[in-house]
């Protein structure tokens, strides 16, 4: 699905819009007593998601196919890191887990129902159809919520007022379009460009190179200590061998005071020890679309240098302590 930013959303008459959920997409099937519930990539997920697939087996209907996404509400917002914890092979785990925080499924298509097929119908067809089964069948559950959506582009972007920081984004589509799954070209996933200024803590070389590969972030936290958070590296082939020279001059241990590259954690690679560390005086502004578990969960957009930035400046209450209010808009389309 392509991604564009928030000031490249689509409009007209023919876009419906919806939240992006910062979840597990997730196919629900229900054949009468049996529950199915699948991965994007086709992959079960009711072993790792009980709850809602109790949740699903409780509502009233008994053949249907719905298309969602599982989240995780963990103090009003929603949290990923729970999410994958969930992805347990000990079944007494993702038990435990359950009881701690249960998961919802949020739903926003209607995909078939007592054995007839809705795939071939449109969007706008799907969605009249998926609003009379959820006033059928949510309203008595607490873990199986219906997904607003609109055809007003002015409330599509008050969503983002009303939901802080802790919403992803906006899904555009196209309101005459049938269901398809795999590659979506009618629909385009609009996100909220979030940035952060970072001090570089160290660098790794391109693999198999000397050349400079990646820059390693890192913020400042309340204990004082630089903490690795991430790495940028989109820079142009012209760039790598002034970027190696300059960085290599900065060379200096430890370069992390605190986190540092190397230590445990689920993203981890076989080349996570392999960097150098620099002074940390260089200061960068980078886009992220998210940061959990104390880091920025992919590669971050190198935006620019920032000179006029002094490192202690970069500190994490940039990108921590995001007023989760995205559960709101769940209520507002009750």
């Amino acid at each position: 699905m392509e991604a564009r930013s928030v000031d490249e959303i689509p409009v007209g008459d023919g876009w419906q819009y919806e939240p992006k959920w910062d979840g597990f997409r997730c196919i629900a099937f229900r054949d009468r007593e049996q529950v199915y519930l699948q991965s994007k990539n086709g992959q079960p997920l009711a072993r790792y998601f009980p709850d809602v697939a109790d949740a699903t087996a409780a509502l009233p209907a008994k053949q249907f196919v719905l298309d969602g996404e599982l989240v995780i509400p963990v103090g009003g917002a929603l949290s990923f890191d729970e999410l994958q914890l969930r992805l347990h092979p000990a079944a007494s785990r993702v038990q435990k887990l359950v009881k701690a925080h249960p998961a919802s499924y949020i739903v926003f298509d209607l995909l078939a129902e007592n054995g007839e097929s809705y795939l071939k119908k449109s969007l706008s067809e799907r969605r009249q159809l998926l609003e009379k089964f959820a006033r059928s069948n949510f309203r008595s559950s607490k873990n199986v919520r219906l997904s607003p959506a609109t055809t007003e582009l002015r409330i599509a972007s008050e969503w983002f007022n009303k939901a802080g920081g802790d919403l992803d984004g906006i899904i555009a589509k196209l309101l005459n379009a049938p269901y398809a799954s795999g590659e979506r070209t009618a629909a385009v996933k609009v996100k909220q460009i979030r940035t952060a200024d970072c001090v570089v803590g160290g660098f790794r070389y391109a693999r198999g190179t000397r050349l400079l590969g990646s820059l390693l972030l890192g913020l400042y936290g309340e204990d004082g200590l630089l903490h690795h958070v991430g790495f940028t590296s989109a820079f142009k082939a012209s760039e790598r061998s002034a970027l190696t020279k300059k960085f290599e001059a900065l060379k200096k241990p430890p370069g992390f005071t605190g986190n540092a590259p190397g230590g445990p954690s689920r993203w981890s690679t076989d080349r996570t020890g392999e960097w150098e560390p620099v002074d940390p005086r260089v200061a960068v502004e980078v886009a992220y679309d998210h940061f959990t578990g104390g880091r920025f969960r992919h590669g971050t957009k190198f935006l620019r240098w920032r000179p006029d930035k002094a490192p202690r400046q970069c500190t994490m209450d940039q990108v921590e302590h995001r007023e989760g209010k995205s559960l709101a808009l769940l209520r507002a389309s009750m």
